[in-house]
């Protein structure tokens, strides 16, 4: 098989995204609707599961929501006015139906199903000893930790054995689950990973983005808070917060590329941030050229606050097909060659004897710059110069995101010069860590504790990293690096 969108696949990729709806009749259709808002940010994989007051429901399969959601037959059998949903983007790890979520268990007190944005840091140990202690395990996911720690703890409401699940646990989450008592969702204590609450009337909804709110028409609320837990019974809604508190650190590549630009989080337009940082980028990284291009889609934002800031001409270099799915069948290394257009080809009238600047967000391998530096050239470019929305990416991300163990990142095994000189650009440069901040209207200090999550750029984790710093091997590294939502 030969994955046809080369651009893509270099990027970082957020592993899920969810979605919840309370108090709403039909509450399963909303979900697919919402879940059609989030697809950018999982499409290995859905499923929605639903309760009826009664009984649950779930449908899962792999692929698009598109296909496996838009069937009336479906919809009917997911019964209730509540259900929750997900999308998911696997890793290098096993791709199989067992490990598509929602996640499901019938424990003492009931049904409890669960959706998980995120990544639990020490799922492994906890796991080793839950299978000591006699737990099964059905599936690969480190989501499956937290029902196990929910049907072996000691306390005797439900609430306070999930709360106790939650306190065991380490990294980043954000959580749906439900319960025949009701509809449950959280975020970690340091909001690492994005939930948003709105309205539909008298429903409650919950998601990953606020674009999801926007397409079934519900009313955004608010975010979830770093730590709280929100819960749905019975059309009431109730707020606890059972962590200490601690100054928030959310992921601030949601700015950069997870989020769709339509959305807007923490009081932050994406889309608006995104130009700003291209802006900040013209001005720490100015070049003499004819046109600034951006690399579809992902650079489209920032290469217009380049433009705009620079005085440079925004055009369209690179014209991407809408057309073409992930991947087709190739008989040889020639169509598999080939196949690298299908998806992204180049505007040679426009470019040709052109100075241009390429605008992404991001570096991770360096293949795909590699490739558009490339096709600029063929496409008889005069110059080609690399401008990143972003920090160079030196860390891997142990949070819920897809990421290369480091030796793999380019930022990782080469200096700025280095880098250039693989990618073959006539000049390269990245955003500051500081200049990134700006865009965001805040200051990143040495000495203060930064205000989000960015140890892709940094290494400034802010959580422990259990099974990480008790990998012994490279091949314990491996399976840590492969483990999938």
């Amino acid at each position: 098989m030969l994955t046809t969108n080369p651009f893509d696949d270099d990027h970082l990729h957020e592993e899920c995204g969810i979605f919840g709806a309370s108090g709403s009749e039909g509450a399963a259709a909303l979900v697919a609707l919402g879940l059609h808002a989030l697809q950018h940010r999982g499409q290995e994989a859905a499923g929605i599961t639903s309760f009826d007051g009664h009984d649950f429901h779930t449908h899962r399969a792999m692929g698009h929501v598109a296909g496996n959601f838009d069937r009336d037959d479906i919809i009917r059998a997911l019964a209730g006015e509540v259900a929750c949903g997900h999308v998911r983007y696997s890793t290098t790890g096993e791709t199989a139906l067992r490990n598509v979520q929602p996640l499901y268990a019938e424990l003492q007190s009931g049904g409890f199903a669960i959706a998980h944005n995120g990544n639990i840091s020490n799922a492994m140990r906890l796991r080793r000893e839950l299978v000591r202690r006699g737990s099964i395990f059905q599936s690969t996911s480190d989501t499956e930790t937290i029902i196990h720690l929910v049907a072996t703890s000691q306390y005797r409401t439900l609430l306070d054995k999930f709360i106790d699940a939650l306190k065991q646990i380490e990294g980043a989450y954000s959580l749906i689950v439900m319960t025949p008592e009701g509809m449950i969702a959280c975020r970690d204590p340091l909001g690492i990973r994005p939930l948003v609450m709105g309205r539909l009337g008298d429903a409650v909804i919950f998601a990953s983005e606020t674009v999801a709110l926007d397409v079934v028409g519900a009313e955004f609320e608010r975010s979830v808070e770093p730590g709280e837990l929100v819960i749905v019974q019975n059309g009431q809604v109730r707020s606890i917060r059972p962590f200490a508190k601690l100054a928030a650190r959310p992921c601030i590549f949601e700015w950069v590329y997870f989020s769709r630009p339509d959305s807007i989080v923490d009081d932050h337009s994406i889309y608006s941030v995104r130009k700003g940082i291209g802006a900040q980028l013209a001005i720490e990284s100015p070049v003499d050229a004819d046109l600034v291009i951006p690399v579809p889609d992902s650079g489209v934002p920032a290469a217009i606050g380049y433009a705009q800031q620079s005085g440079i001409p925004f055009e369209l270099g690179i014209i991407r097909s809408h057309y073409v799915g992930r991947t087709f069948i190739q008989p040889g290394d020639k169509v598999r060659h080939l196949g690298v257009k299908l998806k992204h080809n180049a505007n040679r009238a426009l470019i040709q004897g052109k100075k241009v600047i390429l605008v992404d967000d991001s570096i991770v391998r360096g293949t795909t710059s590699l490739k558009i530096v490339q096709m600029m050239r063929e496409a008889g470019a005069a110059e080609v110069h690399m401008r990143i929305a972003s920090p160079p990416t030196s860390h891997s991300c142990f949070y819920g995101v897809d990421t290369p163990e480091r030796a793999k990142l380019l930022a990782a095994k080469h200096d700025l010069g280095g880098m250039t000189d693989f990618i073959h650009a006539d000049s390269l440069a990245f955003v500051s860590i500081d200049g990134l901040y700006k865009a965001l209207g805040e200051s990143h200090r040495a000495d203060i504790r930064p205000k989000y999550c960015d140890a892709c750029f940094t290494g400034d984790y802010p959580t422990t990293l259990t099974d990480h710093d008790e990998s012994s091997s490279v091949d314990q590294f491996a399976i840590l690096a492969e483990r999938v939502n």
